[in-house]
């Protein structure tokens, strides 16, 4: 896996810090191992976790430039991705990662200790409610989400934690433009302005993937974000 790793980051044109690739091999053998007993990741194959977590992840890098000193939320984190592949290539990234299943974080915690990692807050709360509290609101550099929820949907939940001139990364397929198109509406009324999506090609596989850049430009309307069953019931 090390050398997948080595070579997938190469092809990205990104040179990992000295530990960062030995880090991820023991990152993932954490990830398959607790996948044993707690569903962490449907991705099973030690080859598939290598390129569709961490390279997939690593790839957000190519647009958002070098995160030494910058602050991230990893908004609905789950196993980690990508907050801690960011963090493993950026170990000077202010992490926060926010997930609503307190097991998951619980085990993150235990990651990022086992791997010496330092900046990481682990945060047990949804999205729309965290959002509210000071802090945490018009706060973040970065929020950053691979969430398969509706591009309207994201935008509600995490453009609230964006400080105004901070950015917005929607990890998308690439066949996502009309969904990205639709959400329109809900970019302008969150705050937001859309700039030119991020195509890449995870290496190692023939997937194209689509990063939706949103910079954040005025802050977020008090009244928003609304209550989990207002934003799936009537989208922006």
């Amino acid at each position: 896996m090390k050398e997948l790793l080595a070579q997938g980051l190469a092809q990205l044109g990104l040179t990992p810090p000295p530990a960062a690739v030995e880090q991820m091999q023991t990152y993932a053998g954490l990830l398959l191992e607790q996948n044993k007993v707690m569903n962490v990741t449907a991705i099973t194959d030690p080859e598939q976790v290598a390129r569709l977590h961490f390279l997939d992840s690593a790839a957000l890098l190519g647009c958002a430039g070098d995160l030494s000193g910058r602050t991230l939320i990893d908004v609905g984190t789950g196993a980690g991705f990508p907050g801690m592949a960011l963090k493993l290539l950026c170990p000077e990234l202010k992490l926060t990662l926010l997930d609503s299943l307190a097991k998951r974080l619980d085990w993150l915690a235990a990651v990022c200790s086992r791997l010496g990692l330092e900046d990481v807050e682990t945060v047990h709360a949804r999205a729309e409610e965290q959002g509210l509290k000071p802090g945490f609101r018009d706060h973040f550099d970065f929020a950053a989400a691979r969430a398969v929820a509706d591009l309207r949907v994201l935008c509600e939940l995490c453009l609230p934690f964006v400080r105004v001139g901070g950015r917005f990364l929607a990890m998308k397929a690439a066949g996502s433009r009309e969904e990205l198109d639709a959400a329109r509406t809900a970019i302008q009324t969150l705050g937001g302005r859309r700039l030119e999506d991020y195509t890449y090609t995870i290496p190692g596989t023939g997937v194209v993937r689509r990063v939706a850049i949103i910079e954040k430009t005025a802050p977020t309307p008090k009244r928003y974000p609304r209550r989990w069953a207002k934003i799936q019931k009537a989208p922006l």
